[in-house]
């Protein structure tokens, strides 16, 4: 277990009543409860900044797709297709000897 640091809250009421009686039903003290609340919130708010980068990275990305778009045009070609097409026209000469 890490080092604990002593620090000092001011709680509202209820939320010192609901803490207590939280505790008392685990059989935990406040503090524990208090510590687990707070590794909880910041864990959270990890993988909150984590989605927000790779939402800005989807953004940054979506940009750059309309910038390429606009600079050179959509390709409205199926290019597996076009691959296909020329691979079977290949094997149909070689079958005939024509290449």
């Amino acid at each position: 277990m890490s080092t604990l640091q002593r620090t000092q809250i001011l709680l509202e009421r209820e939320q010192h009543k609901t803490l207590t009686e939280m505790a008392r039903r685990s059989g935990r003290s406040v503090s524990d409860l208090v510590r687990e609340i707070v590794r909880e919130r910041l864990a959270q708010k990890t993988r909150e900044e984590q989605d927000a980068e790779f939402y800005e990275a989807i953004e940054w990305f979506d940009k750059l797709c309309e910038r390429i778009r606009a600079k050179h045009g959509v390709l409205n070609v199926d290019l597996v297709e076009e691959v296909r097409e020329e691979a079977d026209s290949q094997l149909e000469r070689i079958w005939r000897g024509e290449a």
